[in-house]
């Protein structure tokens, strides 16, 4: 008998429609949404970020939405930590933790937390691999990454220099890889047992069209005007948040060094080529049930998969 505690991660690409899935079943399965996505948990970057409106946060609770101000940094141990709290209070109540977002690190950390380990953290030589990027190139530390650790560098992608940064950082500050930590604690204590869903289509066409729709979406909805305004507030300066897809390419807009048009392809372009990152990491994430969206069916298929596992 499986004595862990249960929950669910509802992941996948860019415009697959996970969010408004997943307050469905919360609905159908009384729970909650943990939002394992990095640019969420700041306030007033709304419209560019996806995030749910007040209509869907008053009908389900949300975790770690509108928690930071963009000054403020938040990492994949922040993710951690604050997630695991959310989980724990979630299952206190009797009630079920969705953990959904486009961010497969945050989701896959959560329940295999290898970056927790206070030791980990070292300043000295993250200066020092920032460093080596500024003379060296990303690739010089990917190759490292892969000497060191082929499993891990085969999920980040070679220009995700923070992440490089991350596993390198692990690995020279314990004496092991990424891989090692992961898999010491999946044989150790676990206290849930997570089921992973990742909705994508093999359709490449269609994901693409969803994307270029969503950000003329969000345009119309006034993602100019928020960027604006933040940028007035010194976004571009901020720490984390300025590197939020959406928002970034829009700093040479308001200094004149591009056009608008050319800021909406930028944005386009970035996002395909994230969706592209996020089915990829999920290949990688162990027993993940994959579901194509291109299924008129698929809402049941989730549907199903859930019920079974909690039946189980």
């Amino acid at each position: 008998m499986n004595l862990l505690k249960k929950a669910v991660v509802l992941g996948g690409q860019t415009a697959s429609g996970k969010s408004s899935l997943a307050l469905e079943l919360c609905r159908g399965f009384d729970g909650e949404i943990i939002s394992a996505d990095s640019m969420q948990v700041y306030k007033s970057m709304d419209i560019g970020t996806a995030k749910p409106g007040k209509d869907d946060l008053s009908r389900v609770r949300h975790h770690l939405i509108d928690i930071l101000d963009i000054t403020e940094k938040f990492s994949s141990a922040d993710f951690v930590s604050l997630g695991t709290k959310a989980l724990e209070d979630i299952t206190s109540r009797g009630k079920i933790s969705f953990v959904t977002g486009g961010t497969g690190l945050y989701s896959e950390m959560l329940f295999n937390s290898f970056s927790l380990s206070e030791n980990a953290a070292n300043e000295q030589i993250k200066k020092s691999l920032w460093e080596r990027v500024k003379t060296e190139g990303n690739q010089s530390l990917y190759e490292q990454l892969r000497e060191i650790d082929p499993e891990t560098a085969l999920k980040v992608h070679p220009n995700n220099t923070k992440r490089l940064i991350r596993y390198l950082e692990i690995s020279l500050a314990t004496g092991k890889t990424p891989s090692e930590i992961n898999q010491a604690n999946n044989s150790g204590e676990r206290r849930y047992d997570p089921l992973y869903i990742c909705l994508y289509s093999e359709d490449r066409e269609l994901i693409y069209t969803r994307i270029n729709k969503r950000i003329d979406e969000m345009f119309d909805k006034g993602l100019l005007e928020e960027v604006y305004a933040l940028w007035q507030k010194g976004l571009e300066n901020t720490p984390t948040a300025s590197a939020a897809i959406g928002y970034k390419e829009l700093f040479p807009y308001f200094k004149g060094e591009i056009t608008l048009e050319n800021v909406k392809e930028k944005i386009k372009q970035n996002s395909r080529n994230y969706a592209k990152r996020q089915q990829t990491y999920f290949r990688h994430i162990n027993g993940v049930k994959f579901i194509d969206i291109k299924d008129i069916d698929y809402p049941r298929k989730v549907t199903d998969l859930i019920k079974d596992f909690f039946e189980k």
